[in-house]
């Protein structure tokens, strides 16, 4: 019967894992579909403003350009790695929010929290996002995530 335990006990940390590592690439799928979607808006806006002889909109052309070749773009991280003389200053402005948040707490932070404290919100549709944004953070190294769900700040890493 101990055998049986053993066993129930590692596949439940397999799946585990398995299901940490899903969710990593949904996450970064689902900023991809945004980036996508973003420069398909912008996209259609230019071939409208082509269309009508517009094409030399600054706005229109700066939206472009800050579509498609902005952080985000291309395959290029949004939320760098926490490496050695990397800062806040290097996140997004919504991350550095985030930060500034679970920063001001010396307890860990639950995702509905944060959610609140961004006045986004506690329903699903708003925490979430805001949890995908807090496990990126931990995933790339500025956060950890205590066994319990909670976010704490990492220390910065020695140079």
């Amino acid at each position: 019967m101990a055998d049986v335990l053993v066993w129930v006990m590692e596949r439940r940390v397999v799946l585990a894992d398995r299901a940490e590592r899903l969710r990593k690439e949904l996450a970064e799928i689902d900023a991809e579909v945004a980036r996508l979607e973003a420069a398909e808006v912008v996209i259609g806006q230019f071939i409208e403003a082509e269309r009508s002889g517009q094409v030399d909109d600054p706005v229109v052309a700066a939206e472009l350009e800050r579509v498609t070749a902005g952080p985000g773009a291309g395959g290029m991280l949004l939320v760098p790695h926490r490496e050695p003389g990397v800062d806040e200053s290097a996140l997004p402005a919504d991350y550095r929010a985030i930060m500034k948040i679970v920063s001001a707490v010396a307890d860990p932070v639950p995702a509905k929290d944060v959610s609140v404290k961004l006045g986004k919100g506690t329903g699903p549709g708003q925490v979430e996002p805001v949890r995908d944004k807090l496990r990126r953070l931990a995933d790339r190294g500025w956060l950890h995530r205590t066994p319990a769900g909670p976010f704490i700040v990492l220390p910065q890493p020695p140079p």
